[in-house]
């Protein structure tokens, strides 16, 4: 999965692990929002009563934040890059071989694609990380 964390990172797991009293190593940031990835079993203690847990991080952070479940194999890789990705909408998702490949229209692969190829890179890293699979819009 994720294979290095830098020291904001380690803060922001730190924080974390203070506020909600879950631990976790699993964060990255895709298109300036802070993802926390928890087991399914204790999401709702990590968003807490409310989600009072996600708008206190998400005040200190000063950024957006969002906690997700921790996928479970290329199996779940659909959904995760679903929540990641929302509210862009795409018409297929495909793993073939050692690629995932994401096929959507005209406006939604330009947002997947971002300004520069930042959101690209970004979730190529982040893909590459928990799948072991390289990414593609096709």
């Amino acid at each position: 999965m994720v294979n290095t964390i830098d020291m904001k990172d380690m803060r922001y797991l730190n924080l974390f692990a203070k506020i909600t009293g879950v631990k976790t190593r699993y964060t990255f940031s895709y298109n300036e929002v802070i993802f926390f990835c928890v087991p399914k079993s204790v999401l709702s203690k990590a968003l807490g009563k409310d989600a009072n847990n996600l708008r206190k991080i998400s005040e200190i952070i000063r950024k957006k934040v969002k906690i997700i479940p921790i996928p479970m194999g290329a199996y779940h890789a659909k959904d995760f890059f679903q929540t990641i990705v929302d509210p862009v909408t795409f018409k297929e998702f495909a793993i073939k071989n050692n690629e995932i490949i994401v096929t959507a229209p005209r406006q939604s692969k330009a947002a997947l694609i971002g300004r520069n190829k930042r959101r690209l890179e970004e979730m190529k890293k982040i893909l590459k990380s928990f799948f072991g699979k390289d990414y593609r819009v096709a």
